[in-house]
């Protein structure tokens, strides 16, 4: 169901009371507000499109002032997780690859210290603010505008943060003083801007037991990301790789064509036009299910094995390029447990276009007809994100387990370092984790 500009006529009795001045009364408008409008658009499309209509709950409308609220009640609490509402022009441009912010994610080492867990190269602390190289993962953050920031990351403060980072608004700026990964301190100020980001964060080859093997660190499953693929794909298919490492630890979805195309970069040849997923959407609209398949790219690989290293913030499309890929090669997971989503979304704009609609219209099988798995992949050896150093060293935990798998057949073992989860802050506008849509043509007006 589509929703139109003029999908609702909304009928306002009003009863005028008389005064002794009649041409001096002005009746107050009762027309419904923006938030309104939308609020009843929402409810409309849930009814219709929501996988889980039949478990919608029995509410007063007019009890909610705006989508957010309603759609906080609507979602069917045992699974869903994910259905969201968005400002507009903010969905439109998050999902194009522009951000405005430090352009970083910081968390939490085992030690307790707060340290930059990713950086996009496009943000302005990347390439200088520090005097030197560059902030890198890694990093320590002794202080932020003169604060502590560790004690607020334990304690999962999302208000604290955001109060001392300040808003996702171009020129806010904030003082860093970091340590080095040769310990010594340095002190940038930053402001907050508007840049493109990359979602391939870094593709690269090592040779283990003589098989060149890629490495790839994928962000987001965004617009920008074909482009970035072809280029990295290019590159592994001229080093003639046999074996792949993806990373895809902080990788929380995006958009199921993307997917599609790394599945078939990585699945090769032999996979073209098989099904690599199917949809199933509600029993009211079960003529919109759909088989996606594995599509001709211009450098597939013909790959042996394949490591993935993952965490809970592997979600959705990340987690569909895994479940999709298990019926054509061997697939081994390293790392933490995947976020556990399983389903789609079909995207709304309001008639208004202020406002998206999101909700989870569908559920993905792979082409044995596997799902549901909504508790996450487990992986074959629970590892700490290290965040203390690069995604490239040798030496960072979870990379260091892929390579061990690769070079003797198996996970290292159980006694080799203990199991931590960090805490971590991003951002990422917190719609964006775990969403999973089609493509950007199939967002209905």
């Amino acid at each position: 169901m589509k929703i139109c500009k003029s999908l609702l006529i909304v009928l306002l009795s009003l009863s005028l009371f008389a005064s002794c001045k009649k041409d001096n009364f002005t009746p107050p408008d009762t027309s419904p507000t923006d938030a309104e409008n939308a609020r009843d658009e929402l409810y409309n499309l849930m009814k219709e499109w929501y996988f889980w209509y039949k478990d919608l709950p029995a509410i007063t409308l007019t009890d909610y002032k705006d989508p957010y609220e309603l759609m906080d009640t609507l979602r069917y609490r045992p699974l869903d997780r994910w259905s969201f509402v968005a400002d507009y022009d903010w969905f439109v441009a998050t999902m194009s690859g522009s951000f405005v912010g430090h352009g970083i994610r910081i968390g939490l080492d085992t030690q307790g210290k707060a340290r930059i867990a990713m950086i996009y190269k496009n943000s302005p602390l990347y390439s200088n603010g520090t005097g030197g190289p560059g902030v890198r993962r890694g990093w320590i953050i002794k202080k932020l505008n003169g604060q502590d920031l560790a004690p607020i990351l334990a304690s999962g403060d999302a208000t604290a943060y955001t109060n001392l980072i300040g808003a996702s608004t171009a020129g806010v700026t904030n003082t860093f003083i970091f340590e080095t990964p040769e310990g010594n301190d340095t002190t940038a100020v930053t402001t907050k801007a508007g840049f493109q980001v990359n979602s391939v964060t870094l593709y690269d080859t090592l040779t283990i037991n003589t098989v060149i093997t890629g490495h790839l660190v994928f962000d987001e499953f965004i617009e920008p990301s074909s482009d970035e693929l072809a280029t990295a794909f290019a590159f592994f298919k001229a080093q003639d790789v046999k074996d792949l490492i993806l990373d895809l630890r902080y990788n929380s979805g995006g958009y199921l064509s993307v997917a599609k195309e790394l599945a078939s970069y990585i699945a090769g040849t032999s996979a073209y036009s098989t099904p690599f997923l199917s949809s199933t959407y509600n029993d009211k609209k079960s003529s919109n299910n759909s088989t996606y398949n594995f599509e001709s790219v211009g450098s597939p690989l013909n790959l042996n094995r394949l490591v993935v290293i993952t965490t809970r913030e592997t979600a959705s499309a990340s987690e569909e390029v895994i479940n999709g890929l298990l019926p054509h090669l061997t697939v081994t997971t390293i790392g933490d447990t995947t976020n556990g989503k399983p389903t789609g979304m079909n995207v709304w704009q309001t008639a208004n276009s202020k406002y998206i609609f999101a909700p989870v219209t569908f559920e993905l099988v792979n082409s044995l007809g596997y799902g549901n798995f909504y508790a996450g992949f487990a992986p074959a050896k629970y590892v700490t994100d290290d965040i203390t150093l690069d995604f490239k060293d040798k030496n960072e935990l979870c990379f260091k387990e892929a390579i061990y798998f690769l070079a003797n057949g198996s996970v290292s073992t159980k006694g080799g370092y203990p199991f931590n989860r960090s805490k971590q802050f991003s951002e990422k506008p917190s719609w964006m984790k775990n969403v999973f849509i089609p493509d950007k043509s199939m967002i209905n007006r």
